[in-house]
């Protein structure tokens, strides 16, 4: 007995699903809040001091904290990406929840710090 192919796979499920329209995110506080909202402004500087204070970083350190939106199935649909420098060193991780629900105890343990740098070669599409 043949078997027909299914009639959809994988690879077309995913591409329809990346092709969608972008629906509004529900972060708690409203459809589509904003990226100049004060509280959302807020919340990025509490990530990126909170993640000073974690890792012990120097004031004038570059760490850059950013919500992302991710369109892939099983993503969560608002991502908090951080990425700091330190002794000449990317390290990066992220957050699976919108930026204003982090909290302190969210952040990686201070002795993973050495787990989190991003080698020279890595390329990632997705961050």
């Amino acid at each position: 007995m043949k078997s027909n192919p299914p009639d959809i796979d994988y690879d077309s499920a995913l591409a329809a699903w990346v092709s969608r329209p972008s629906a509004p995110v529900d972060d708690g506080e409203g459809f589509g809040t904003p990226k100049n909202d004060p509280a959302q402004l807020q919340a990025l500087e509490r990530v990126r001091a909170w993640t000073q204070q974690r890792f012990k970083l120097a004031g004038d350190a570059a760490i850059l904290v950013s919500e992302l939106e991710c369109r892939l199935p099983g993503c969560p649909p608002l991502e908090t990406v951080i990425a700091f420098w330190d002794e000449g060193k990317r390290h990066h991780f992220k957050l699976f929840k919108p930026v204003k629900q982090v909290a302190f105890d969210d952040l990686p343990f201070t002795w993973m710090k050495s787990e989190l740098v991003v080698p020279d070669d890595f390329s990632c599409e997705c961050c």
